[in-house]
């Protein structure tokens, strides 16, 4: 055999130009996946989430619906006086301007459902209310109230909607401070708590900034209170009990940080 011959034979082109072909091709392959890749990473980084921490401030119009009840006057000491007198009373509703500001964290547990922890306070003092109470022997007493100082402590279970929304609802404890001023006289203030309900709707803007609008609902429980004066010869005793529930609806801004 004529080694030097087959040594010198040319290498068959056809098989050299099907072995950088599939080279090219190879190399155009694992270009375009990690291009996809990296586009996939990015378009992930890019798309903001609702898990994490948040801020937000909203403004919105909150009614207060208060309900009063006067006990008897007891009247004790020396003198023709002496006795316990019923009282009849009244209040009416407070509508207001309502404003609040709200920190959070939410969890994702799943692609599907978020929870999140979060507490909010209410810094606008509600429009001030007429109460009254009166008996035919006695005469009668009138004054304004307003509610003041509320906060909530809620839980926040959630799912997203499309890319961009988030639905949520509220549950949580709730306080406030209710100020009653007796027209003539003194003021004297009654601190309530209860339970809360809300429901929502957030929309990334841009980045982590968002708006929100919600609907929240309070219900505060019975608060007995007494109020004892001094008048001349006798003593003049009175409990009452206070209690309010109240609903507002809020727009706003907030960030996801």
């Amino acid at each position: 055999m004529n080694f030097i011959a087959v040594l010198s034979t040319p290498p068959d082109t056809r098989f050299l130009k099907g072995e950088v072909t599939m080279k090219i091709i190879s190399k155009i392959l694992l270009t375009s996946g990690l291009l996809a890749v990296a586009s996939t990473a990015s378009h992930a980084q890019s798309s903001p989430t609702f898990e994490g921490f948040y801020g937000q401030a909203g403004i919105g119009y909150e009614m207060v619906s208060p309900s009063l009840s006067l006990g008897n006057i007891n009247v004790t000491g020396t003198g023709p006086a002496v006795g316990s007198y019923p009282f009849s009373s009244s209040v009416s509703n407070s509508n207001s301007f309502a404003g609040t500001v709200t920190i959070g964290y939410n969890y994702a547990f799943s692609k599907d459902f978020l929870l999140g922890l979060g507490a909010e306070y209410s810094p606008i003092a509600g429009t001030k209310a007429n109460y009254s109470g009166s008996n035919a022997q006695l005469g009668s007493a009138n004054g304004q109230y307003n509610k003041e100082n509320s906060y909530n402590i809620f839980l926040s279970p959630a799912t997203p909607i499309g890319k961009d929304g988030l639905l949520y609802g509220k549950v949580g404890f709730t306080g406030a401070s209710v100020k009653a001023q007796i027209n003539g006289g003194s003021s004297s203030t009654s601190n309530l708590t209860g339970y809360s309900l809300g429901l929502g709707y957030k929309q990334f803007i841009t980045g982590g900034l968002y708006g929100f609008g919600e609907v929240n609902y309070a219900s505060y429980s019975n608060n007995t209170s007494n109020e004892t004066v001094s008048a001349g010869t006798y003593r003049l005793s009175q409990n009452s009990t206070i209690s309010a529930n109240v609903t507002n609806f809020l727009v706003g801004i907030g960030y996801k940080f």
